[in-house]
């Protein structure tokens, strides 16, 4: 921070009168007297700048949030520029979107001009040229970066139903399948993870397994599918993977002690918006789990610029907005400062804008009905001053706004139309080709760079799916060698009741066979013998003729 000594103007024709410009010199100057390190935001402009009226916001209140508004072109992102600098240079690293390209310049020094001194030094800025050690960063390689990408486990089903423009019954369905993939130890890393899991609980495993545990409509399913698909397709898929990127590489130091300054390009964003902000909303998200609780400390551990933020909160469900609303109220314990950018303060609920206790409201338009509603919302976010802040909003010049910080004491400041300092890196967009060299030299290309592509619920449910008709095409096989062993046994029955028959008819024949032959051979017998007893009997009876013949001679011969 430079302090000036410049003497006071002569009291001119502005807003407020000499006592209350006194005033807002005392409410700001409070925090230098005290020993607390200042960021300079700029000069207090009454009619003209009043140099000798810094506005200042104490480096240890940046864990109290805070929010730049403006509509387009008043200088938000100069502002964004600004800070960050002056964060970075006093030890505390930073995080911020360059949604256009506009804030890489913070890489290179600014370039002097006699318009650009003209104007810093009316309102008290020393300005010299310096370049902030910045880190580039994009989304899974959609741009000029270390690409950053996480899995969609980590990511998890509340962010990615916000994403993916989920209703609440589809969110919580989403949950439900997330729970199941866990469960069952299936790794949800990229979209091709998700894409398989869906597929294979529509079909009939996957809906008997899911049903065990509540259960999917068709329809809701179906949904969700082609939601994942139209994601894929725009090409955001590349942003989920491995390896996933660490929050904590966020938090990073140059070697002189300087915070580094974090950049994610962000190139054609507005194609996916969604993703975008979402993305913001799961690093805070990994970076409150992360870190350990640190209560309030001169310095925060780092400062992060939500740019864009609107795409943030629009159609978020409950679920999400609860979400957000927890993670900015408790990560201020953790040292981490958050600093919402976007058009309007009615861009940001209540419940989250009621945390913010820096404002720097730039510029507002009130061409329309809706501009003129929410100019008056934005006026009733302010204490009150001696400013009709209803016109002074509409009269803003670029490069100026109305600020109202927190102190180092935890209270309100005085309202006070600002004009911004300078950055002091160029406001011009860095060269692609200086970026992509800064990028190849980062010792996070190393870590980050390439791709890896691990086994998981995709390679798990296609070789389950593999081993599923695998056990088909064996359980047919069995079934078909079952039927062909019964048909084999049948015949082989079939066969052998022949054969017995056979047998048994060979068995019959051959005994009835045998009973002929056992006839004939008695028959023989009784045939042989009858022969053999005539013989006998002839035998016999010539022998009784012989010897009868033989006494009867005998007889008559005497």
């Amino acid at each position: 921070m430079t302090t000036l000594g410049t003497e006071a103007a002569e009291p001119d024709t502005g807003p407020l009168t000499e006592e209350q410009v006194g005033q807002v010199r005392e409410g700001y100057s409070a925090g230098e007297t005290g020993g607390a390190t200042m960021l300079t935001l700029g000069a207090l402009v009454n009619g003209d700048p009043r140099p000798d009226v810094q506005i200042t916001i104490p480096l240890g209140m940046l864990n109290r949030h805070g929010l730049i508004a403006g509509a387009t072109g008043t200088g938000k992102t100069k502002t964004l520029q600004v800070l960050a600098e002056q964060i970075a240079a006093l030890g505390v690293p930073v995080f911020a979107a360059d949604i256009k390209g506009d804030l890489s310049g913070i890489a290179t020094p600014g370039t002097e001009s006699e318009k650009l001194l003209a104007r810093t030094q009316g309102i008290g800025q020393d300005w010299r040229p310096r370049a902030t050690q910045t880190e580039f960063f994009t989304l899974g390689g959609m741009g000029v970066g270390v690409p950053i990408r996480t899995t969609i486990a980590r990511f998890g089903p509340v962010m990615l139903a916000k994403v993916l423009g989920l209703n609440e019954t589809q969110e919580s369905s989403l949950g439900l399948i997330f729970y199941y993939a866990e469960s069952k130890g299936l790794p949800l890393i990229d979209i091709a993870d998700l894409q398989s899991l869906l597929g294979f609980l529509t079909s009939e495993d996957g809906r008997t397994e899911i049903q065990q545990i509540g259960g999917l409509s068709r329809q809701t399913t179906g949904v969700i599918q082609r939601a994942v698909i139209g994601f894929a397709q725009q090409g955001a898929d590349v942003f989920f993977g491995e390896p996933a990127f660490e929050p904590a590489d966020v938090i990073r130091f140059a070697p002189d002690g300087t915070g580094i300054v974090s950049l994610l390009e962000v190139p054609g964003v507005q194609d996916r918006p969604a993703l975008f902000s979402t993305f913001l909303m799961y690093l805070l998200s990994e970076l409150f789990e992360a870190l350990p609780e640190v209560g309030d400390q001169d310095k925060p551990k780092l400062v992060f610029f939500f740019d864009e933020a609107h795409l943030l909160f629009a159609d978020a469900s409950k679920a999400f907005l609860q979400k957000i609303t927890q993670t900015v109220r408790l990560i201020r314990s953790k040292g981490v400062g958050i600093f919402f950018v976007t058009q309007t303060p009615k861009d940001v609920p209540g419940d989250v804008l009621a945390q913010l206790g820096s404002r720097v409201q730039h510029a507002l338009r009130a061409h329309t009905p809706d501009d003129a509603k929410a100019l008056k919302a934005t006026v009733s976010t302010y204490p009150k001053s001696g400013y009709d802040l209803g016109e002074v909003l509409q009269s803003l010049a670029t490069g100026e706004a109305i600020v109202t910080v927190m102190n180092e004491k935890g209270a309100p400041t005085p309202v006070a139309w600002t004009r911004m300092r300078a950055p002091q890196g160029s406001m011009d967009p860095v060269a692609p080709v200086m970026m992509q060299a800064a990028v190849l030299v980062s010792p996070l290309q190393a870590k980050y760079g390439a791709a890896v592509d691990e086994h998981s619920a995709a390679e798990m449910l296609e070789q389950r799916a593999a081993e599923t008709e695998a056990a088909k095409i064996a359980e047919a096989e069995a079934v078909a060698a079952e039927k062909e062993a019964a048909r084999a046994a049948a015949e082989a029955e079939k066969a052998a009741a022949a054969e017995a028959k056979r047998l048994e008819r060979e068995a019959i024949a051959a005994e009835k066979l045998e009973q002929r032959e056992a006839e004939r051979k008695e028959r023989e017998r009784a045939a042989a013998a009858k022969k053999v007893s005539g013989q006998i009997g002839s035998v016999v009876t010539s022998g009784v003729r012989t010897v009868v013949n033989q006494v009867l001679r005998n007889l008559f011969r005497k």
